[in-house]
């Protein structure tokens, strides 16, 4: 079963279409990263899969239940992180954890969950009035994952963090989907979707222009990944070229004569994807002595580039029930609920 699922999914405003006719699948147990320059309709999309605003056409899925008529049951197992994500100034960081662990009922740890996503004791004790974006942040992902959901809808979730805060984000995730969650965010930074992303779709005006793991990615552009080997002496390397998935190869010096073990020869490979990586070490290796191997991953950046670059940004028409993103009466991880100053009893 999908995790989400959508088909000919369509959201247009007046004469503005935010969402194009969307076909899109996510697997569950996997990590999606949902990228696109701002103003995409990447928000928009998660509006729509979970009820905030409904459909012009189409249809959507998640977890098996329908996005229109099951949302009670959708939010029942998903936790989520808008990009908007409402608190309440003059609560802490622990009451609003304590809130919604109440409200979703079961056992919570409230200090582990908060520790784990980089709240201290103090600051956690702290009126989020005080807080800056990035603690807002922290503690927005720490309420979404109360109760262990199935599912984790983050949009645009390192927004705001510092560089310790994004590699805690990126282990959080890991763990997540380790323990077999599917986790589905959206961001416009590349960098981010590359380090945790099983597969990646690139949505722009509205329209999914591309889907694939990143591999596949770099390979309908040809792009590929660099790989290069300190060897004492370089071989032919006719029969090297062809190896299947062998793009390119590079020697320094280029003469590619004897070298000391001081001074050692590079043969850089670029190639399509990581079965190739194997092949190219093995012939070398059964050819001469490799000293050292370094692999290097070509960045997506030219795919995404390749497919975005006419884009046009979405007029700001994300809305929720006719209200601004961020304020439909729900929590940050989407249940609707009572006051949370009944906490403090």
């Amino acid at each position: 079963m999908s995790a989400i699922r959508t088909t000919g999914l369509t959201k247009r405003y007046d004469d503005v279409v935010a969402v194009d006719d969307l076909d899109l699948h996510v697997e569950r147990g996997e990590v999606f990263g949902f990228l696109g320059p701002n103003g995409a309709g990447k928000s928009t999309v998660i509006n729509l899969l979970l009820d905030f605003v409904r459909p012009t056409a189409g249809s959507a899925t998640v977890l098996g239940y329908d996005s229109r008529t099951e949302t009670t049951a959708i939010r029942q197992h998903t936790g989520i992180v808008p990009e908007g994500a409402s608190l309440y100034e003059r609560l802490t960081g622990r009451e609003h954890v304590t809130w919604i662990a109440r409200a979703n009922g079961g056992e919570t740890d409230v200090p582990a969950l908060l520790d784990r996503v980089g709240l201290a004791s103090d600051d956690a004790d702290r009126r989020v009035s005080g807080y800056s974006k990035g603690m807002r942040r922290r503690l927005a992902l720490a309420m979404a994952l109360v109760g262990d959901p199935e599912l984790l809808v983050l949009d645009e979730p390192s927004s705001g963090l510092d560089p310790a805060g994004i590699r805690e984000f990126r282990e959080i995730v890991r763990e997540e989907a380790a323990d077999g969650r599917t986790v589905f965010f959206s961001s416009h930074v590349l960098g981010e979707v590359e380090a945790v992303a099983d597969r990646i779709g690139i949505l722009n005006e509205g329209k999914l222009v591309a889907t694939g793991t990143p591999a596949e990615l770099r390979g309908t552009r040809g792009i590929t990944e660099s790989i290069r080997f300190e060897v004492t002496t370089v071989p032919n390397l006719v029969t090297l070229e062809s190896v299947d998935g062998v793009e390119t190869i590079s020697i320094d010096p280029a003469d590619g004569g004897e070298t000391s073990e001081s001074d050692p020869s590079i043969v850089e490979v670029g190639v399509r994807d990581s079965a190739a990586k194997i092949e190219v070490a093995t012939w070398l290796a059964e050819r001469t002595r490799v000293r050292d191997i370094v692999s290097e991953e070509r960045s997506l950046v030219p795919l995404f580039d390749a497919y975005t670059s006419n884009g046009q940004p979405e007029q700001s028409c994300a809305r929720t029930n006719g209200q601004p993103d961020g304020q439909n009466g729900m929590s940050t991880d989407g249940r609707r609920s009572r006051d949370p100053e009944e906490v403090r009893a």
